[in-house]
Protein backbone atom coordinates (compact mmCIF):
# COMPACT_ATOMS: atom_id res chain seq x y z
CA UNK A 1 0.00 0.00 0.00
CA UNK A 2 1.39 3.37 -0.89
CA UNK A 3 1.99 5.68 1.61
CA UNK A 4 -1.07 8.42 1.77
CA UNK A 5 -0.84 11.09 4.54
CA UNK A 6 -4.51 11.24 4.82
CA UNK A 7 -4.61 7.62 5.43
CA UNK A 8 -1.72 7.02 8.06
CA UNK A 9 -1.83 10.16 9.87
CA UNK A 10 2.09 9.61 10.58
CA UNK A 11 3.81 12.90 12.37
CA UNK A 12 7.87 13.35 11.82
CA UNK A 13 9.63 12.80 15.12
CA UNK A 14 12.84 14.64 13.79
CA UNK A 15 13.86 17.83 15.08
CA UNK A 16 12.63 20.44 12.90
CA UNK A 17 15.64 22.47 11.47
CA UNK A 18 18.04 19.26 12.46
CA UNK A 19 20.62 18.71 10.13
CA UNK A 20 20.50 15.02 10.73
CA UNK A 21 23.68 14.40 8.11
CA UNK A 22 25.83 15.53 10.81
CA UNK A 23 28.10 13.75 12.91
CA UNK A 24 26.56 12.43 15.97
CA UNK A 25 25.02 9.79 18.45
CA UNK A 26 22.22 8.33 17.05
CA UNK A 27 19.49 5.52 18.31
CA UNK A 28 17.93 3.01 16.70
CA UNK A 29 14.89 1.34 17.32
CA UNK A 30 13.43 -1.87 15.32
CA UNK A 31 9.52 -2.44 16.21
CA UNK A 32 8.46 -5.73 14.67
CA UNK A 33 4.86 -5.87 13.67
CA UNK A 34 2.61 -7.20 16.57
CA UNK A 35 5.49 -6.76 18.74
CA UNK A 36 6.92 -10.37 18.23
CA UNK A 37 10.26 -11.31 20.25
CA UNK A 38 11.46 -12.92 16.19
CA UNK A 39 15.28 -12.26 17.21
CA UNK A 40 15.31 -14.01 20.70
CA UNK A 41 14.20 -14.21 24.08
CA UNK A 42 14.87 -13.06 27.36
CA UNK A 43 15.58 -15.01 30.12
CA UNK A 44 17.05 -14.20 33.51
CA UNK A 45 17.24 -10.72 32.19
CA UNK A 46 19.67 -11.35 30.00
CA UNK A 47 18.89 -11.76 25.50
CA UNK A 48 19.57 -15.00 24.03
CA UNK A 49 19.54 -14.73 20.58
CA UNK A 50 18.39 -16.77 18.15
CA UNK A 51 19.22 -17.55 14.45
CA UNK A 52 17.77 -14.30 13.39
CA UNK A 53 18.88 -12.28 16.20
CA UNK A 54 22.62 -13.66 15.74
CA UNK A 55 22.07 -12.81 11.75
CA UNK A 56 21.28 -8.89 12.57
CA UNK A 57 23.97 -9.06 15.39
CA UNK A 58 26.81 -9.66 12.68
CA UNK A 59 25.24 -7.77 10.05
CA UNK A 60 25.27 -4.64 12.21
CA UNK A 61 29.03 -5.01 13.28
CA UNK A 62 29.93 -5.39 9.76
CA UNK A 63 28.30 -1.93 8.77
CA UNK A 64 31.67 -0.24 9.50
CA UNK A 65 33.11 -2.26 7.17
CA UNK A 66 30.87 -1.07 4.14
CA UNK A 67 30.41 2.49 5.39
CA UNK A 68 34.01 3.91 7.37
CA UNK A 69 32.17 6.85 8.39
CA UNK A 70 30.46 4.50 11.11
CA UNK A 71 31.39 3.94 14.37
CA UNK A 72 29.18 1.54 15.68
CA UNK A 73 28.46 1.33 19.58
CA UNK A 74 27.25 -1.96 21.25
CA UNK A 75 24.04 -3.75 19.81
CA UNK A 76 21.41 -3.63 22.47
CA UNK A 77 18.68 -5.94 22.29
CA UNK A 78 15.45 -5.90 24.11
CA UNK A 79 12.12 -7.66 24.01
CA UNK A 80 9.58 -5.57 25.55
CA UNK A 81 5.52 -6.14 25.32
CA UNK A 82 3.45 -3.40 25.75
Amino acid sequence: MKYTSDIHHRRSIRLKGYDYSKAGLYFITICTQNRFCLFGEIENGEMILNDAGMMIKTVWHEIPVYYHEFNIHNLHSACTTC
